[in-house]
C-alpha cells in the first residue's frame, strides 16, 4: 500500500527523535482529507496520541508548542519535502513526484486488493465469522427492514471477505410457529397448488390474509392449533405441505436475491431448532435457571438481584418452544459446527432488547463465547411507497427503481445507445438505493425520498455509477492497455494532486469502516472520489494533450475508477460501464 511506505518513512523519522518504536507511531499518522478551500499536507501526526502520559488536560497551546518543537527537530529528506506544524499536529508534505509515482503504480499493481493488503490491518487477527441476515419470514410481507438487513449484511460479509476472513453468509428464515397452523388451514381452504409454484410469495401472503380475516373464529383457532400441532408431531401430509411452502419460497428468494446481487451459503431457519430447543429447554432446567410461573410458563430470571425484575420467557404453558429458545438452540448449534470467532446478527433495532436477552441467558448457561456475538442494528425507513401504493414485496422496490431509472435515463439526451438498458437501470438503481440507505449511521432512522435518490447530480448512487461509466468510456477511447511507463512530472496540477492524496486515504477509510461495520465512511469517500475526478475530468483534458500528458492523466483517471469500483462493489454494487 502507498500510504503504508509513507507512513512508514515518516514514522522511522519520528521514532528517532521521540524514542518510540516507529510501529506505536503508524496508527498515529494519518492521511489528511483532501480540502476545497486549501492546499493540504499529505500526512499528520497527532501530537495528543503520541504523548507518553496521555493527559486529556493538556492545554492546547501547550501541544502547539510542542508540534512546533518536534517539526524544528525534523528534516527533510528523498520522501518528504515539507515539515509544519499545525495546532496540535506535525504535517509532512510528501515529494510531490514520489507521491504520484508511488500512488499509481500501487492501485494498478494491487487491482482490487488495493487498500486491502495494507498494514494497518496486520495486527488484526483473520476470523472466521457467522453472518445472519435477512432473514425473512415465509408468508409475511418482505419489508422494508428486510431490505436494509440484505444489503447492510451483505456490505459486512464483503468487507470481512475482503479482508481475508472466512464468512459464512446465513439466512434465517421464519419459517415455525403458530403462523403456519393458520396458513395451513388457509391453504386447505384458499389454495391453489399452481398458484404456489408459480408466484408463492405472493399466494401465501394473499392466502394468509384471508384466512387472517376469520383467524379469531372459534373453529379457526382449534383447526390452526390442530395443523401446528400435527406439525410439531411430524405427520406426513401436514409435512409435505409445509416443505412446499418453504421450498418453493426459498427458490423464489433465491431469484429475488440474485438481482440484489446477494447470495447466501446456508438457508437455515426457526424449524430447524424446534427438537433442538426441546434439549434447551432441558440444559435450562438442569443449570437450575429454568423457572415456572402460577400460569404454568417457563421463563429465566435475568435480573442482578434475582428478583425477577427482569425476566424472558422462553417456554409456553403447553411446554413449546418459542422465539427465544430457537433462537438460543441455534446460536448454541452454530458455535459447535462451525466453531466460529465471532457471530453477527443484522437486524432492525426494536430487536435490541431480544438480544440482550438472548445474550444474557447464553453467558447464564456458561458459554464464554457469547462475548463474540453483536447484534448489529438499524434504524427503520418511512416514507417507501411505489405508486401503486404500499410496498409489500422486495420485487415492488426492484420494478419500480428499475423503471423510474429507465424513465431518467430516457429522458437525458445524452444516453447512448446501450446494450441492455434494463440491466443497466437495474444496476444503476440498486447503487441508488444503496447509497440513500448508507449514507447516515445505520441506527438512524431515515425519510425515503425516490426523487432524492435518483437524482444524477449531487450525493447520490446515479452519480457514483455516472463517474465510474464516464472514466470506464475515457480509457475505452483512448485505448485502456495498462500503462506503466510515464511521466509522473505531468501530474503536478492542484486538481491532479487532490486525486492522489485522496487516493493515498483508502486503506484509512476501509480500517474505520472494518472496525465499526458503519459503510458511511467508505460511502463518504467514494463520493467526494466521484467530485474530484469530475473537477479533474474537466481540467486535465486527455483529448488534444501531448502524448506524454495524455498518457500520465489517463492513468490517474484509471487509477480513480480503479477504486471506485472497488468501493462500490465492496458496497454490493455492481458498477456500470455505459449509462
Amino acid at each position: 500500500m502507498a500510504a503504508c511506505s509513507f507512513r512508514r518513512s515518516i514514522a522511522s523519522q519520528l521514532s528517532k527523535v521521540l524514542d518510540l518504536p516507529p510501529e506505536n507511531l503508524i496508527k498515529s499518522i494519518s492521511a489528511v482529507p483532501v480540502s476545497k478551500k486549501r492546499r493540504v499536507a499529505d500526512f499528520q501526526l497527532s501530537i495528543a496520541s503520541v504523548r507518553e502520559d496521555n493527559s486529556s488536560d493538556c492545554l492546547a497551546p501547550d501541544l502547539h508548542l510542542q508540534a512546533q518543537k518536534l517539526a524544528e527537530g525534523l528534516k527533510c529528506d528523498a520522501v518528504v519535502s515539507e515539515i509544519s506544524a499545525g495546532p496540535g499536529t506535525v504535517n509532512f508534505t510528501i515529494n510531490r513526484e514520489l507521491l504520484a509515482k508511488t500512488v499509481l503504480r500501487q492501485v494498478l499493481k494491487d487491482g482490487s486488493e488495493y487498500g486491502v493488503k495494507s498494514e494497518l490491518f496486520s495486527t488484526v487477527p483473520k476470523q472466521k465469522a457467522v453472518i445472519e441476515f435477512s432473514s425473512p419470514n415465509i408468508a409475511k410481507k418482505f419489508h422494508i427492514g428486510h431490505l436494509r438487513s440484505t444489503i447492510v449484511g451483505n456490505f459486512i460479509a464483503n468487507l470481512k471477505v475482503a479482508l481475508g476472513h472466512e464468512v459464512i453468509r446465513m439466512n434465517y428464515l421464519g419459517d415455525w410457529g403458530m403462523q403456519f397452523g393458520l396458513l395451513g388451514v388457509g391453504f386447505q381452504l384458499f389454495g391453489n397448488k399452481e398458484k404456489l409454484k408459480t408466484s408463492p410469495l405472493q399466494h401465501l401472503f394473499e392466502v394468509y390474509v384471508q384466512i387472517n380475516k376469520a383467524a379469531e373464529d372459534e373453529n379457526t383457532k382449534k383447526l390452526a392449533k390442530d395443523f401446528f400441532r400435527k406439525l410439531e408431531e411430524h405427520d406426513e401430509q401436514t409435512l409435505s405441505l409445509w416443505k412446499q411452502f418453504r421450498d418453493f419460497s426459498i427458490d423464489e428468494y433465491i431469484r429475488i436475491y440474485k438481482r440484489l446481487g446477494v447470495h447466501f451459503d446456508e438457508y437455515s431457519g426457526e424449524s430447524f431448532y424446534q427438537e433442538k430447543s426441546k434439549e434447551v429447554l432441558k440444559m435450562l432446567e438442569n443449570k437450575g435457571l429454568l423457572q415456572k410461573t402460577i400460569k404454568g410458563t417457563g421463563i429465566v430470571d435475568l435480573s442482578e438481584k434475582k428478583d425477577l425484575s427482569s425476566f424472558s420467557t422462553v417456554m409456553r404453558s403447553d411446554g413449546t418452544s418459542l422465539y427465544i429458545t430457537r433462537d438460543l438452540a441455534a446460536a448454541i448449534d452454530r458455535m459447535n459446527k462451525h466453531n466460529c470467532d465471532t457471530m453477527i446478527y443484522v437486524t432492525d433495532k426494536s430487536q435490541s432488547n431480544h438480544f440482550q436477552q438472548l445474550f444474557q441467558i447464553l453467558k447464564l448457561m456458561g458459554y464464554d463465547w457469547v462475548e463474540r456475538c453483536q447484534h448489529v442494528s438499524f434504524g427503520l425507513v418511512q416514507g417507501m411507497k411505489t405508486r401503486r401504493g404500499e410496498v409489500i414485496f422486495l420485487e415492488d422496490v426492484l420494478n419500480e427503481v428499475r423503471s423510474r431509472m429507465l424513465e431518467n435515463m430516457a429522458s437525458t439526451k445524452t444516453t447512448k445507445e446501450i446494450e441492455d438498458p434494463m440491466e443497466t437501470a437495474e444496476k444503476v438503481g440498486l447503487a441508488a438505493l444503496i447509497i440513500q440507505d448508507f449514507q447516515g449511521l445505520l441506527s438512524s432512522d431515515y425519510q425515503f425520498s425516490w426523487d432524492r435518490a435518483l437524482q444524477s447530480r449531487g450525493d447520490t448512487g446515479v452519480f457514483l455509477q455516472y463517474t465510474h461509466a464516464r472514466l470506464h468510456s475515457l480509457e475505452q477511447m483512448h485505448g485502456n492497455e495498462q500503462l506503466t511507463d510515464i511521466n509522473v512530472a505531468c501530474l503536478q496540477e492542484p486538481d491532479a494532486i487532490s486525486v492522489l492524496q485522496h487516493l493515498l486515504r483508502y486503506d484509512e477509510v476501509l480500517y474505520r469502516s472494518s472496525q465499526d461495520l458503519q459503510p458511511k465512511h467508505i460511502v463518504s469517500y467514494l463520493l467526494t472520489l466521484s467530485h474530484l475526478a469530475a473537477v479533474a475530468h474537466k481540467t486535465l483534458p486527455v483529448k488534444g494533450s501531448a502524448p506524454e500528458l495524455a498518457q500520465a492523466r489517463l492513468c490517474l483517471f484509471q487509477a480513480a475508477r480503479s477504486v471506485l469500483a472497488n468501493g462500490m462493489k465492496l458496497l454490493g454494487i455492481t458498477p456500470v460501464t455505459q449509462m
